[in-house]
């Protein structure tokens, strides 16, 4: 229970602000708008920033964080694949099966997951949630689009995915991060000092606005909310169990293990959410997933961390 109790107090602070942005949105302080300039913040210069200077970070050789890499892209892949039984299983309809594409394998690793790993763990754990941002962004943008293109009326297009993939700031951050540590670059001072200010900046302003983005949706009727706990309860507490269960027996660091558990454990996020809107999917049920699952992170994530120890 101690445990616990610190977890839950480590987290909380990271809650309150999301709470915060809640309050905003509910007393017409904070609009539609601001979720979408705020966000852009992150995307473009907060979180490449965070990004960068994490990478400074590396301990060892990269080579050292491949069983990282390669463990979290095949529990990605894995789910994008269980869509396939689990759509024919229950009689779910085409759109449904590639919404499923999205809710089952993608977390909030960003928004939510890097600050509440660096709340967690310290900033030595930045360098790893950056890496998991990344994996979980690259399969994002590759397998799981080309899957619902696939199975949609769009046409795939690998220019698209190639263009989503270099064009995203947060993966061009993590290899630029590479780059300078492989050949031992050395930022000027200015340089540094500027990205981490940015840094420094992105945790409040990505929480607020996913705050105001749970405050702007309609809630409904209880009874609607029925498939969006059952959702929850698989993809932050079933699906993350049997993975922590194989990964107990892998050779993965401590911290790392941890690190990835919990992002596996993560409520749906918001890049998902826009995907749902752009490619006309279950749009009400990404959301309500989000804002149910948000909720829940403040119980979830300290209970996972107790769990792991």
């Amino acid at each position: 229970m101690d445990t616990f109790i610190v977890a839950f107090e480590t987290v909380l602070p990271l809650f309150l602000v999301i709470l915060t942005g809640t309050l905003f949105a509910r007393l017409k302080m904070a609009s539609q708008t601001w979720v979408e300039i705020l966000n852009k913040y992150a995307l473009i210069i907060g979180f490449p920033a965070l990004v960068i200077v994490s990478m400074l970070h590396l301990e060892g050789e990269l080579k050292t964080y491949f069983p990282l890499i390669l463990i979290n892209s095949a529990y990605i892949v894995a789910l994008l694949l269980l869509v396939y039984p689990v759509a024919a299983l229950f009689g779910f309809s085409g759109k449904m099966k590639r919404s499923l594409f999205l809710i089952l394998p993608f977390r909030n690793i960003a928004y939510l997951g890097i600050p509440i790993l660096a709340s967690a763990f310290g900033d030595e754990i930045l360098p790893v949630a950056a890496l998991l941002s990344a994996v979980y962004i690259f399969w994002l943008l590759t397998l799981g689009l080309i899957l619902i293109e696939a199975h949609g009326h769009e046409k795939f297009s690998l220019k698209k995915v190639g263009l989503n993939l270099i064009g995203n700031p947060l993966l061009i951050s993590v290899f630029a991060g590479i780059a300078i540590v492989s050949f031992g670059i050395s930022l000027p001072s200015f340089a540094e000092q500027t990205l981490r200010l940015f840094s420094g900046s992105v945790t409040a302003v990505v929480l607020f606005s996913l705050g105001i983005f749970l405050g702007l949706q309609d809630f409904g009727k209880p009874r609607e909310w029925i498939q969006v706990t059952v959702f929850t309860v698989v993809t932050m507490f079933l699906l993350p169990a049997i993975f922590y269960g194989l990964l107990r027996f892998s050779s993965l660091p401590t911290d790392q293990l941890k690190s990835t558990v919990l992002d596996a454990a993560m409520p749906l996020g918001l890049t998902p959410y826009a995907l749902s809107v752009q490619y006309h999917l279950e749009t009400k049920l990404f959301a309500r997933i989000v804002v149910l699952g948000t909720l829940l992170s403040i119980f979830v994530i300290p209970l996972w961390i107790t769990v792991m120890g």
